[in-house]
Parts: structure tokens; sequence; C-alpha cells
């Protein structure tokens, strides 16, 4: 069988990834992704959408062998000189690619030399032109930027499945317990894109069974902690998870974080939240 190559950092698998991934049949699909995003060399640590294990096991579900490069290894190679790497090891009878694709050192290759490159070599080429949604080109940045200002319902449209994290169950001080609404408590990942601080309607798989929830993202500002801290109050929920490690998918924005004067305060509002969400 004749290999395809797609080409790409793949950051969030969204939907004009997914294009460029639309590899035709009849070809063993391999993806062909860095160690680490090229970016976070060029501006140092960029807030990323997938975690790279949950990135591979995305691209293996869709069909594709996943080949990582160390780009220590190959970050200072010309252009020309990347893809005959990528000709001599991976032997592609078709190259898909994004149409602002860019490699080489300093990001000085570009699809009109991959195109030369593949007539040169009988190689096939699949540019994938951009993905618009409202008339904005799907990019990880658009959504990354759609993460920060709390618009959870446009990043989840177009990253084409809904924004999640996954952290373990750490001890909190005991306070939801007390005020009648136990939390879960969870360290918000690093590396990932951290999301508008704020309270939203989330769901939490346990045991293959999913809970409705209410998740605050934040520093707490009533009761704060020196971390990103997420609480979350698990609907029809009652047992230890402590130490188990949970994912929390985030499916709309409630409302922002606040600081409450008193307990009393805090435990309407979260008594609102929960009440907003039940049953819908």
């Amino acid at each position: 069988m004749r290999n395809a190559v797609a080409l790409g950092t793949f950051d969030g698998l969204h939907k004009g990834h997914l294009a460029v991934l639309g590899i035709p049949d009849g070809y063993r699909k391999i993806a062909l992704i860095f160690d680490i995003p090229p970016k976070c060399t060029q501006k140092g640590e960029v807030e990323l959408l997938l975690t790279p294990s949950e990135k591979i096991k995305r691209l293996e579900n869709l069909g594709f062998i996943v080949e990582i490069l160390k780009f220590d290894e190959v970050k200072d190679l010309t252009a020309e000189k990347f893809l005959e790497l990528v000709k001599e090891k991976f032997n592609p009878a078709l190259i898909s690619c994004g149409f602002n694709y860019r490699f080489g050192k300093g990001g000085l290759g570009d699809t009109a030399l991959l195109e030369s490159f593949c007539k040169e070599n009988s190689i096939t080429i699949q540019l994938q032109h951009p993905v618009t949604d409202n008339g904005e080109t799907v990019s990880s940045s658009l959504i990354r930027n759609a993460l920060k200002t709390g618009d959870i319902l446009k990043a989840n449209r177009l990253l084409d499945y809904d924004f999640s994290f996954n952290a373990e169950v750490i001890k909190g001080d005991g306070r939801g317990t007390i005020l009648g609404f136990p939390t879960v408590n969870q360290k918000f990942p690093d590396g990932l894109t951290t999301p508008k601080f704020g309270v939203y309607k989330t769901e939490i798989t346990i045991d293959g069974e999913a809970f409705k929830g209410i998740t605050n993202i934040g520093a707490r500002p009533t009761f704060p902690t020196d971390y990103i801290i997420c609480e979350t109050f698990i609907i029809g929920f009652e047992g230890d998870l402590y130490g188990k490690n949970l994912t929390v998918t985030l499916k709309e924005f409630l409302r922002e974080e606040k600081k409450f004067s008193n307990e009393k305060e805090l435990t309407a509002q979260v008594l609102s939240d929960i009440e907003k969400i039940q049953g819908v």
C-alpha cells in the first residue's frame, strides 16, 4: 500500500486540520508531527488545545500512523533538506498539508516549494484551502481566543468537539461540603490554553457514565489559591474520587468569577447556578 503523509502541527485537530487529514482511501495514512510545536521555540511557551498524548490518540482513532520527529534534530535543516528527509524516511506517494504550511530552518519553506518538490518526484500533493466559519478562517489561534474570551460555544464549534481537560482530583479545603455542595478539585493542566475564568456548565464522565456539573475555573477570589483551580460540583454523584484522573468537558459559559462578601452569598449563587443547568 502506498504512503500518504499529512504534514502539520495539528494542535487541536480542529475543522481545518480534519480537512488536511482527509486522505483518500487506498493509502497508508501517516501523520508527521514534531515532539514539540515549532512555535514553542519561536515565541516561547505556546498554550495548546490538546495534550500531546490526547493528540496522538485522536490521530490514531482517525486511522493514522503517528510519526514523531524530534524538533531539535531537524530544526536546522534547510527546507529542501527537510523534504528530502520526508521522502527518504516515508516514501510518500501523496503529501497533504494546509495552505499556510511552513517548514525548514526559519520556516523558509512554503507550499510553492513543496509543490515544486512533489512535481519533480512524482508525488501527488493535496493542498487544503482555508476552512472558514462565519467568514473567519478556522485556526488554533482563533480557537484559543474564543476560549480566553469565554466563547466556549464558538470554540467547540470550531474544534468540532467539546474542549476538555483531564487532571487528578486533589484534596480541597472541604468548604463545599460544609456549604452543602461538595466539589471535585483539580489543578488546571500546565500547557493547555486556559479558558476565561468563570463558571461553566460541564459534563464529567465517571466510569463510563456522564454526569452534569458546574465548574468554576480560576483563582477563586473569595478563597484564593496560588494556582488555577477547577472546582466541580457533580450533580447526582456521591463517592470518593480523590486521586483519580477525571475529564471535565466544557459545554457553556455561565458567568464570570466574582468575589462574594460572605459564605451565604456564595451559597446562594452556587445554588442558582445549579438550578440553571438541572433539567437542561
